[in-house]
């Protein structure tokens, strides 16, 4: 089992960068691969983007490719969601998560999750 908290959520105005942490616990993040999820209110839970567990793989939704970039540091447990050009629909509370085996896009498919950080992007 692992433990996940997510930090960095905040206001910013649009055009603007955050870069979001999700911190791991309880077991080693190196067996993950990392997604990135957000909900915005009354709305599904979207994929964002996911990071494969020696990061040799990256994918992305439409809506942030090439705004958003993923890393991780499996020596420190840590996930990175560096997001640039931020918009106000980008608005919404952001969460990692992990999963076992490969990349995917559904919320469904993985397996644990942290608590979530609130970005808002003003216009």
């Amino acid at each position: 089992q692992v433990q996940l908290v997510e930090s960095g959520g905040g206001l910013v105005q649009a055009g603007g960068s955050l870069r979001l942490s999700c911190a791991a616990s309880g077991r080693t993040l190196r067996i993950y691969t990392m997604g990135w999820f957000r909900q915005a209110p009354g709305k599904e839970r979207e994929f964002v983007g996911a990071i494969s567990q020696n990061s040799d793989g990256t994918y992305y939704a439409d809506s942030v490719k090439g705004r958003f970039t993923i890393s991780r540091d499996n020596a420190k447990n840590m996930v990175y969601l560096q997001m640039n050009s931020l918009k106000p629909e980008d608005t919404a509370v952001y969460y990692c998560a992990s999963k076992t085996r490969g990349i995917a896009t559904g919320h469904y498919e993985y397996d644990y999750w942290g608590q979530g950080t609130q970005v808002t992007v003003s216009s």
